[in-house]
């Protein structure tokens, strides 16, 4: 299905761009610190939402859950992609730890109006973005940082992404000729 490569993208830009309706996933086991899923803008590629298992500023742990941003997203799976806001509870998803990937069940979907940014970032001359809400209890993965909060991530950064071949119809990969931003 996929043309899928994951690398480090390197921050472009970063900005703020008011509120929206965020999904957060909480699922019914305990997600390792490394658990995330890939969630972004486009087909063109996602960055890794890591789990919220450690505790940040004003949030306690909570080590079942994935905050994957704005709810117009795509969420990559090997072999589709979902928006964000399709997904319900009892659904399985494949989590990464970048090692062992295990499915697991969702046990809510849970959706509230939060802040978000826009994280877009560059490799080999292509651009991908998320919308991810602005909170210190979303981590990404770092290149040489490792785990980073988003409220502590820079231009510069290199952060874990993974590119895809756009073109989706109903979630399927299909080839045609598509231009997002």
């Amino acid at each position: 299905m996929s043309n899928e490569e994951k690398e480090f993208v390197k921050i472009t830009k970063i900005e703020e761009v008011g509120e929206g309706m965020r999904v957060c996933l909480d699922f019914i086991d305990n997600l390792n610190p490394s658990d995330g899923l890939y969630v972004g803008n486009t087909g063109h590629g996602y960055i890794k939402v890591l789990a919220e298992n450690r505790e940040s500023d004003g949030y306690p742990p909570r080590p079942f859950r994935i905050n994957c941003g704005a709810f117009h997203q795509y969420l990559y799976q090997k072999t589709k992609t979902y928006y964000l806001h399709e997904l319900t509870p009892g659904e399985k998803l494949i989590l990464t730890d970048e090692k062992i990937e295990r499915e697991i069940s969702i046990g809510r979907v849970k959706t509230e109006k939060r802040p978000f940014v826009r994280v877009e970032g560059e490799i080999g001359g292509r651009t991908i973005s998320a919308t991810l809400q602005q909170s210190s209890s979303v981590y990404l993965m770092e290149e040489s940082e490792g785990e980073i909060p988003l409220l502590q991530l820079k231009t510069g950064h290199k952060v874990l992404g993974l590119m895809d071949k756009p073109g989706r119809h109903l979630g399927e990969q299909i080839d045609e000729v598509i231009e997002e931003k």
